[in-house]
C-alpha cells in the first residue's frame, strides 16, 4: 500500500509540475535522434566512420529496454545511467518486486527528472506476448513495418558529370559512369525480442543504375539484407545475411561503432557486449555476410558466425618464384563507391571468408566472464606496397585472432577490461573503471596497448586512431554535477604512437583535453561553455632539402563553443551557438570562426527546422565541423573552412497515417573562391546546393 500510495504521489508531483501528463503510464516521448547522437559521438573527426555509429546505435535505442527484465549489461549499453544509477535501480527493484508504472521511476534515489525525462522514450514495462500467434501472422501484423525512400542530389554541375575532354596526347579524361542522383530504399519489419527483417538497397551519386551481372550491379550498386529471429526456445539469437558482431571491449568484434572522446566524458568509454546485430547501413565494408547463432544454457552463452562476403579491392599481379603469377590484394577500397571504371575494377574483386564465435559466462549478475576467437582467410593474398610505416602491418591470406573479457559490477564500480592477441604475435589489452565516487561526482579511467603488430579487422576498441594498433594510451574522464542546474563534463587523454604512421616519419606522443559546463535552471533553457584542445605530431612539408624529408612537428588545435538552446514556447524552439578554433603549427597560426542559429517550429502533423550560419576560416587546419539536422535516420557533419554563409530548411510532414514526408533544402555559398573542391568533384561557381526527399510509409497503420 505504501508503495502504490508513493507511485500515486509521483505521479501527481509529475502532473502538477507540468513534467508528464498524469496518466496510468507516461506518454512515451518521441525520440529524438539528432539530439540524442550529438549528446554521444565524439569529437567530429575526419576519419570517424559517423554513418556507421549513428546507424547501430538507432537500431539500438529502437528496441526498448524491459526495466523489469533489464540486467546489468543492457542498461549499461544504454549509455544513459552512471554506475551509481544502475546500482539504484537495482537496489529497488530487489526489494520492491516489478516495477508496476514508469512514474514508479521517481521514487528511486538518484533518479531525478532530468534522468527519467531522457531515459523514458526507450525503456518500457510492457511484455507484449504476442507469441500466442503464429510467427507469419505476428510479422504480417506487425505495426513496425516500414518503406523508406531518400533522394539526394548536388545540383550544380560537378566536373565528373561534364562531357569528357582530350589532352594533348589523346588520352581521354575520365568521367562518372552515372547520374548525380544517390538513390536509397529501404524497407524493415520488426518487434523486439521478437524478429528483426528488412533489406536496403543503395546508389551513390555517380554510380551507374544498370542491371550487370559481369560487375555484380543489379540495379542499385549496393544491396544488403537480414533476417534475425530472438527467443527461439534456448536461441537467444538466429541470423541470417548481414550482420555486426560486439563482444568484450571491442578487441576482436567491435559492431563497427565506437563512442569515447565526447561530451559525454564517464560512461561512454565502454563498450558493451550485445552480441549479434542486424546490420541496416549502407556502407560497403565492416559486416558479416552469413549466419550467426547465439545459444544460452543457464549463465552460459554460446554465439557462433560463419561469413562469406565480398570485398573491394585493388590487385597487382606479382611473379613468385616458381614463376607463377598471383593476383594480390594491394589495397583494400573502403568508400564504396563505384562511379568511374578505375573505382568499379575495384568491386566485390575478393573473397573474405569469416569463422568465429564468442563465449560468455554469468557466474552472478553482477559479473560477466568471456572468450572471443575470429579466423579471417581471404581469397587472394594481401600484400601492401612495402614502406617504412606499415611494415608491421598484416600481410598475408588469413589471420586468427583470440581474447579474453570481463565486466563486474562493486557496488558504485564497473571494472571491465579485454586481451587480445593475434596470430602475428601482436597484442591488444583495454582496461577500464566507471565509478560513481559520490552522488555527485562519475568518474572514468581507461588504460589501453595496441602492439605495432596487433591485427583485428573487425576491432573498434576505445583508441585516438581508427584502428587498435600501434598505440599506448591513458584516458580520464569526471561528471561533477554541484546541484540540478550545474553540470561540469572533462577528460584528459594522453597518447603515444610507439611506432611510425602514415605520413608521419617518427615515433610520437600527444594529448587531448576537453571540458564543458552546463547550465540548465529549467527544462525550457540549456545553456553550456566548452573547450576542447589537442596536440599531435605531423611532418614538416618536403622542402627538397636534405634535412626537411623526415621531420616532423607538434601541431596544437583548440576549438570553444558556446551554446544556447530556449524552448520558447511549446511549439518553437531556438538554438545558438558560436565556434571558434585556433591552430598552431610552428612558426604558423591560422583561427577559425562561425556563427549558428537554428529554430524550431512544431505543430501536430508538421515540423519545420532552420538553420543559418556564417563562417570564416583562415585554412582548412582550422576548419569547423558543424552536426546538422536532416532528414529521418540520415546523418551529416560537414567541415567548413575558408569564408562564406551556410543554410539550410528541413520541413517533415504527415500525409496521412502511413506516409510521412521529409524535405531538405541546402546551400553553401562562399565569398572567397569562384571554384569548390577539386579533381572530378569539382564545381565551377561559389555556391554548392543540395535537396533531400524522403518518404516513410508504415505498412500496417
Amino acid at each position: 500500500m505504501e508503495r502504490l500510495r508513493k507511485i500515486g504521489l509521483s505521479a501527481l508531483i509529475l502532473f502538477l509540475s507540468g513534467q508528464i501528463a498524469f496518466a496510468q503510464t507516461p506518454p512515451k516521448p518521441e525520440i529524438n535522434p539528432e539530439d540524442l547522437i550529438e549528446r554521444l559521438f565524439p569529437i567530429p573527426e575526419d576519419d570517424i566512420d559517423y554513418e556507421s555509429i549513428y546507424e547501430v546505435l538507432l537500431q539500438l535505442y529502437l528496441n526498448p529496454i524491459n526495466l523489469n527484465r533489464a540486467d546489468y549489461e543492457s542498461l549499461q549499453a544504454s549509455y544513459l545511467l552512471n554506475p551509481n544509477q544502475i546500482e539504484s535501480f537495482f537496489k529497488y527493484r530487489d526489494q520492491h518486486g516489478d516495477l508496476i508504472s514508469l512514474y514508479e521511476l521517481q521514487a528511486i534515489p538518484e533518479f531525478d527528472l532530468v534522468t527519467i525525462e531522457l531515459l523514458l522514450p526507450f525503456v518500457t514495462l510492457e511484455e507484449k506476448n504476442q507469441r500466442t500467434k503464429g510467427f507469419w501472422q505476428r510479422l504480417s501484423e506487425e505495426e513496425q513495418a516500414y518503406f523508406i525512400f531518400r533522394h539526394r542530389r548536388v545540383w550544380e554541375q560537378r566536373r565528373g558529370f561534364s562531357p569528357a575532354d582530350t589532352s594533348s596526347t589523346g588520352r581521354i579524361s575520365s568521367r562518372y559512369l552515372g547520374d548525380p542522383n544517390d538513390l536509397y530504399l529501404r524497407f524493415r519489419i520488426q518487434h523486439a525480442r521478437d524478429f528483426s527483417l528488412g533489406f536496403t538497397l543503395d546508389k551513390d551519386a555517380g554510380e551507374q543504375f544498370t542491371w550487370n551481372p559481369t560487375t555484380r550491379r543489379y540495379g542499385f550498386n549496393f544491396f544488403s539484407f537480414h533476417f534475425h529471429r530472438y527467443k527461439v526456445g534456448k536461441w537467444k539469437t538466429l541470423a541470417l545475411g548481414d550482420f555486426q558482431a560486439s563482444f568484450g571491449q571491442g578487441l576482436v568484434y567491435g559492431a563497427g561503432y565506437t563512442l569515447g572522446k565526447g561530451a559525454e566524458t564517464v560512461t561512454t568509454v565502454r563498450r558493451s557486449s550485445v552480441g549479434i546485430l542486424p546490420y541496416t547501413a549502407a556502407l560497403e565494408f565492416g559486416f558479416f555476410r552469413g549466419a550467426a547463432a547465439t545459444y544460452e544454457h543457464r549463465k552460459w552463452e554460446f554465439t557462433a558466425l560463419v561469413s562469406y562476403a565480398p570485398r573491394d579491392g585493388r590487385a597487382r599481379e606479382a611473379l613468385d618464384s616458381l614463376e607463377d603469377t598471383n593476383n594480390l590484394i594491394s589495397s583494400f577500397n573502403q568508400s564504396g563507391l563505384h562511379r568511374t571504371p578505375s573505382e568499379l575494377a575495384t568491386k566485390n574483386q575478393f573473397r573474405e571468408l569469416s569463422l568465429g564465435g564468442a563465449i560468455q559466462y554469468k557466474p552472478v549478475s553482477r559479473a560477466q566472464l568471456g572468450a572471443t576467437f575470429l579466423h579471417t582467410a581471404f581469397n587472394r593474398s594481401w600484400i601492401p606496397q612495402q614502406r617504412r610505416y606499415n611494415q608491421f602491418e598484416f600481410r598475408g591470406r588469413d589471420n586468427q585472432l583470440g581474447s579474453f573479457y570481463f565486466n563486474y559490477n562493486w557496488k558504485n564500480f564497473l571494472f571491465f577490461g579485454e586481451s587480445a592477441l593475434s596470430a602475428s604475435g601482436g597484442n591488444g589489452t583495454v582496461i577500464g573503471m566507471i565509478s560513481s565516487l559520490s552522488p555527485k561526482v562519475d568518474f572514468s579511467l581507461l588504460w589501453r596497448n595496441y602492439g605495432k603488430n596487433f591485427h583485428s579487422f573487425y576491432g573498434n576498441a576505445f583508441a585516438e586512431s581508427t584502428r587498435p594498433i600501434n598505440e599506448r594510451g591513458v584516458y580520464m574522464g569526471l561528471e561533477v554535477r554541484p546541484d540540478k542546474k550545474w553540470k561540469l563534463n572533462a577528460y584528459y587523454d594522453f597518447f603515444r604512437f610507439p611506432w611510425l604512421r602514415f605520413r608521419l616519419y617518427n615515433p610520437s606522443t600527444g594529448y587531448e583535453w576537453l571540458t564543458r559546463l552546463s547550465y540548465r535552471p529549467s527544462r525550457t533553457l540549456n545553456a553550456f561553455v566548452q573547450y576542447r584542445e589537442e596536440q599531435k605530431d605531423r611532418n614538416l612539408p618536403d622542402l627538397n632539402e636534405p634535412a626537411t624529408p623526415y621531420r616532423s612537428q607538434a601541431i596544437r588545435r583548440r576549438t570553444g563553443l558556446l551554446n544556447l538552446d530556449i524552448q520558447l514556447t511549446k511549439n518553437l524552439f531556438t538554438r545558438s551557438r558560436i565556434w571558434w578554433t585556433g591552430v598552431d603549427f610552428g612558426s604558423n597560426s591560422s583561427n577559425g570562426f562561425m556563427i549558428i542559429q537554428d529554430l524550431r517550429f512544431a505543430r501536430e502533423k508538421w515540423k519545420i527546422t532552420g538553420r543559418y550560419a556564417l563562417f570564416d576560416t583562415d585554412d582548412f587546419d582550422s576548419r569547423i565541423y558543424a552536426f546538422e539536422n536532416h532528414v529521418l535516420w540520415t546523418f551529416s557533419i560537414p567541415a567548413f573552412s575558408g569564408q562564406g554563409q551556410r543554410y539550410y530548411l528541413l520541413g517533415e510532414y504527415d500525409l496521412s497515417r502511413k506516409l510521412r514526408l521529409y524535405f531538405r533544402f541546402a546551400r553553401t555559398t562562399f565569398t572567397d573562391r569562384e571554384k569548390i573542391s577539386s579533381g572530378l568533384q569539382e564545381i565551377q561557381g561559389s555556391r554548392q546546393t543540395e535537396t533531400t526527399l524522403l518518404l516513410r510509409y508504415y505498412l500496417n497503420r
